[in-house]
């Protein structure tokens, strides 16, 4: 699925996740306007969802909280957009069909059979996400 400049991709054709630490049941709804699990901690705007079990790991991973990461099957109750957060500013074309919805979205199930990342992966992405924090970078929020 290529999407480069559609706003509403075809949601009946992907399967979606969310990575988080969040401890949620089926049929929960992950909404926009809590705490983000990420940067600052501010009120997020969106919820972000991806249609790769990677982002979906390093979502799991690098979430603020304590507790194990958790990838959640979800389903999005209103219209997705490319997350300009990695879209065409990191990773041209969306390879990592990421994406965020101002609409809340439903856990269908939690995956329990997933591996993460190396030890040593994951300390150069925290490292690399620590060295934005410093130039200032955040997420987009627009």
């Amino acid at each position: 699925m290529d999407l480069p400049n559609d706003t509403n991709p075809d949601l009946t054709s992907q399967q979606f996740y969310h990575g988080t630490k969040v401890n949620l049941k089926p049929g929960a709804l992950i909404e926009p306007g809590f705490n983000s699990n990420y940067g600052t901690n501010k009120k997020a705007a969106y919820v972000y969802l991806t249609a790769t079990m990677d982002a979906a790991i390093w979502g799991a991973e690098l979430a603020l909280g304590e507790g194990p990461g958790r990838i959640y099957i979800i389903e999005p109750t209103g219209p997705i957009e490319d997350d300009p957060n990695l879209t065409d500013k990191k990773f041209p074309g969306n390879p990592t069909k990421s994406y965020r919805s101002k609409d809340p979205l439903r856990v269908i199930a939690e995956l329990t059979d997933w591996q993460g990342h190396s030890p040593e992966q994951l300390n150069a992405m925290r490292e690399n996400l620590e060295r934005l924090k410093q130039l200032g970078i955040e997420a987009i929020e627009d």
